[in-house]
């Protein structure tokens, strides 16, 4: 299997190859939490994990929401 090397929240880490957003989520188990997700510093809009693709070098925040105020 191929993989690629991306920062995911500052950790450089090596995933499989040709993942789309939605893929690398359920990858790393994060498909049934709360979440929002940034790549290279912009938003992605949740529909729009499907139609984008992980890159060699992508920089990935992964980010829950905090309550308080």
């Amino acid at each position: 299997m191929t993989t690629i090397t991306v920062q995911i929240n500052d950790e450089i880490t090596a995933v499989p190859a040709s993942l789309s957003l939605t893929d690398l989520l359920i990858h790393l188990r994060y498909q049934e939490h709360n979440f929002a997700v940034a790549i290279n510093e912009a938003f992605v809009p949740r529909s729009q994990y499907e139609k984008t693709s992980i890159q060699t070098d992508d920089r990935i925040e992964i980010v829950a929401p905090m309550q308080g105020g």
